[in-house]
């Protein structure tokens, strides 16, 4: 797939949208979220992993305002009992000016889910909870993407609330440019193909 890849770079807010070369289970098919990218290395959640657990048996003052499914999200195979929460701001908010937010990318922010819910939740459109979350050491990631492991490649705000039932890994690819695009109708089993 040499010659595919996105001229994009790894920063907070891209995607790193896993190739269908890539067939470690806990990646097959994915879309990461990169929230921290630093020499030290890289760290994100996986969008499209819902679990069976729900966030309000977890969380209970979070439950309610979670996006639909109101559902835990596997973000990665690091750390699983910690939970992680991305929110999408509502036009015209400021990152800065909430308490119990950090900025990621654009209106994406982390959620200090200490918080209380109340003043936050009229403020964003939605919000994702993930337990752990998928991390690279230095060059590690950057040694994936030259094996063609990863897609770098924009996101858009609305990728961290992955409506339920949506192929968010199609969906992604679907909407770059030649010949990446192409790349949304690979089979999930070529041997069905």
């Amino acid at each position: 797939m040499s010659g595919v890849q996105a001229e994009v770079e790894v920063e907070p807010g891209t995607l790193l949208v896993a190739t269908p070369s890539l067939v470690d289970p806990n990646f097959r098919r994915t879309v990461v979220y990169v929230i921290d990218h630093r020499d030290e290395g890289t760290l994100g959640v996986v969008l499209n992993r819902p679990s069976e657990i729900a966030v309000h048996d977890v969380l209970p003052t979070w439950g309610e305002h979670a996006s639909k499914p109101q559902a835990i999200f596997v973000g990665g195979p690091v750390e699983q009992k910690t939970a992680l929460c991305l929110a999408a701001l509502r036009a015209g908010e400021d990152v800065a000016a909430l308490d119990g937010l950090i900025k990621v990318s654009g209106p994406v922010a982390l959620v200090d889910l200490d918080t209380e819910p109340e003043e936050l939740v009229p403020r964003v459109r939605g919000l994702r909870v993930f337990a752990g979350y998928s991390g690279w050491s230095s060059g590690q990631l950057e040694e994936e993407i030259e094996r063609d492991d990863w897609f770098v490649v924009p996101a858009l705000p609305d990728d961290v609330l992955n409506p339920p039932g949506a192929d968010l890994w199609g969906r992604v690819l679907r909407r770059q440019g030649m010949p990446l695009s192409l790349l949304a109708t690979y089979p999930e089993d070529v041997k069905c193909n």
